[in-house]
């Protein structure tokens, strides 16, 4: 068969303008892989040393909140596996009879564990991969930050020695080993990833308020208040502070408040306020996105057992650091307990506390000038925030040790942290921060990483490499496991404000223990002492809802093993349809606070159903409206962006 002539140039021709374009992508992606900051990838190299111990088999099942972490999850994917997409109700906590603990608590780190077990990871594992992700996101975020704040503008794919060395500093400082191996708290350690980027979001919205900083900062602080609310909390009121100095210092740049006259002052105070409105933007709009959580974990709280929560060992009694235990090399992995015997570090860490000094110091060395086109335009020089960050680790010291005891009583407020020492996360970042800064001032030389910054860099690994040590072992992660956990911890078991007698075991557990499945929650000994010869049994018990067909020759109480909480209806169904026929009222019931339903004689259905409150509601449509304005700014920007390209197409011949 031959080809046609004519058509053959021509299929020649357009098969190389394809292979042309192939090869141009080709080339341009290359030339991106090609311009990626080295530091990145060394970065992520130098975090397999903080989470070497995590490479090893088994779990450090003995920390702190490590069965915590593994059976949040453990419960957390029952709920998802019964096609929950936000399950905030527990069923298994409290030794069976239930817990909202996931509308109370930030569930992002959760989710993340809970993608890691469906792509095939048992919980342990799974929990691990968070932990290990966490480790490495914080370094690379905190380099972003670092890079970005401190002397020149580097750009894209430029090195930053200070990035390097905050990053580094922030994934070994030991108190970030604490978290990781001592306490082993899944939320506190993801919240370490977030820190840096919301403090980022802050400096970029007021540096050039463009959509993407302000967008960036609002998922940002959406994120860490989906994670860890205490640490957001924390965080929170010191963006106060920041926030200020970042914008006051851009202002003065533009007008110095020391030529400030009456009739300057309004324009003056405009000015701030234009400044200000990026950040609060961004601010307002994280909060809004967290809404389906912030919102019911802010009002209904107060529905659950607090005293369990800031009770018996969390109750406020001190638990002040030492000075001497700030310096301190031991290394635990014991509880906090009043006075100086804690069986758990609280140290500083001797090398990020000797070049967070030296960048103090170099303060002194300069002389004050004006911030030049290679500092930050909004005239925060990078001097500036050495200052406010040692300022700050000066305070979190005060903070944590026993001559601030009159501060913490007369801001109760404050003690939502329970432990002083719980102020070292705080530390973390802006100690980190300030090796950083201690690395800006030493001499680059050639080539991939000098001389300076890597014995920086190895000096850190070096100070913390005997804390990198975790405690591993082999356990059975179950129900029965679930139940012993809760027995043998004493703590955290969850009840509700309605539960006067907290719960040491239930007929639950028993079954739990004996490996034989629940199949229903009808507590079926007190239905069978009434009368009418009453019978029930259970058709589908989910997570969160369960579905009973009774009979009765007169109206009976049915009474589940489930602790009330907002957020639970009962429906009397048709027997033969299934229709809702209409909604019962819920008793509470004796010391447990359990659940009771009145129904009326005969056959029938009832289904108790764990449904969203008006908050809940309230909070996932300000969410969804969040999601919905960023969606549309994109869109409308996207629209913007591409009309003058579609006239300038238009005019080429």
């Amino acid at each position: 068969m031959h080809a046609n002539p004519v058509e053959t140039p021509q299929r020649t021709v357009a098969q190389a303008t394809r292979d042309a374009g192939l090869s141009t992508r080709l080339s341009g992606w290359w030339a991106r892989l090609a311009g990626i900051d080295p530091y990145i990838i060394l970065i992520a190299l130098l975090s397999l040393f903080p989470i070497s111990p995590m490479l090893q088999p088994g779990f450090q099942w003995d920390a702190h909140d490590a069965r915590h972490s593994v059976y949040f999850l453990f419960e957390f994917d029952r709920g998802f596996q019964d096609g929950y997409l936000y399950p905030r109700w527990q069923p298994d906590f409290a030794f069976g009879y239930g817990y909202p603990f996931f509308n109370i608590y930030g569930p992002l780190s959760t989710y993340a564990g809970e993608a890691f077990h469906l792509l095939g990871l048992d919980f342990p594992e799974a929990v691990k991969a968070v932990f290990a992700l966490s480790v490495t996101l914080s370094g690379l975020a905190m380099y972003g930050f670092a890079k970005q704040v401190l002397g020149r503008r580097a750009r894209p794919g430029e090195p930053s020695r200070a990035g390097l060395v905050a990053a580094v500093a922030y994934m070994v400082i030991p108190y970030r080993l604490v978290d990781l191996y001592v306490r082993a708290s899944l939320a506190e350690c993801s919240a370490y990833a977030l820190i840096p980027l919301v403090l980022w979001g802050v400096w970029a919205a007021i540096d050039h308020p463009r959509l993407a900083n302000v967008l960036g900062l609002a998922l940002a602080y959406a994120a860490l208040l989906f994670t860890h609310p205490l640490t957001a909390l924390l965080l929170t009121l010191i963006l106060v502070f920041y926030v200020a100095l970042l914008a006051l210092a851009r202002v003065n740049d533009r007008q110095p408040w020391r030529r400030l006259s009456r009739e300057s002052l309004l324009p003056w105070l405009g000015h701030l306020g234009h400044v200000l409105i990026p950040v609060a933007t961004g601010l307002i709009l994280g909060l809004a996105l967290s809404a389906i959580f912030s919102f019911p974990a802010m009002t209904e709280n107060r529905f659950v057992r607090l005293d369990q929560w800031y009770g018996g060992r969390y109750a406020w009694g001190g638990d002040f650091v030492e000075f001497f235990q700030l310096f301190s090399p031991r290394w635990g992995f014991g509880t906090s307990v009043p006075g100086p015997e804690d069986q758990v570090s609280f140290q500083l860490g001797a090398v990020p506390v000797i070049l967070s000094l030296l960048a103090v110091f170099s303060l002194f060395g300069r002389r004050r000038h004006h911030p030049g086109p290679a500092e930050s335009a909004s005239g925060f020089s990078p001097g500036r925030l050495v200052a406010f960050f040692a300022g700050l680790t000066a305070v979190v010291v005060f903070l944590m040790l026993g001559i601030s005891a009159p501060l913490w009583d007369a801001l109760p407020l404050v003690r939502l942290a329970q432990f002083p020492w719980r102020l070292l996360t705080l530390t973390v970042f802006s100690m980190a921060f300030l090796c950083g800064a201690a690395a800006r001032s030493a001499r680059p030389r050639e080539g991939l990483v000098d001389i300076s910054t890597l014995i920086l860099v190895v000096l850190l690994v070096l100070g913390s490499l005997p804390y990198m040590r975790a405690n591993m072992s082999q356990r059975e992660v179950s129900l029965a496991g679930l139940m012993r956990f809760q027995q043998s911890a004493d703590e955290m078991t969850g009840s509700t404000a309605w539960v006067r007698d907290i719960p040491e075991w239930s007929p639950l557990a028993d079954y739990y223990i004996a490996g034989e499945p629940v199949t229903s929650k009808v507590n079926f000994a007190y239905l069978y002492r009434q009368p009418g010869r009453p019978h029930a049994r259970t058709l589908e018990l989910k997570t969160q809802q369960e579905l009973v067909e009774y009979s009765a020759e007169r109206p009976i109480l049915l009474t589940f093993n489930t602790f009330y909480y907002p957020g639970w209806h009962a429906y009397l169904l048709d027997a033969e349809s299934g229709d809702v026929l209409q909604e019962l009222p819920i008793a509470v019931r004796g010391e447990l606070g359990l659940m009771t339903v009145r129904l009326p004689a005969g056959l029938g259905r009832v289904l108790l159903q764990f449904e969203d409150t008006p908050t809940r509601h309230l909070g996932g449509f300000v969410s969804l409206v969040a999601v919905g304005f960023i969606a549309a700014t994109l869109l409308g920007r996207a629209v913007v962006r591409k009309a003058p390209r579609q006239r300038r197409n238009r005019v080429q011949p």
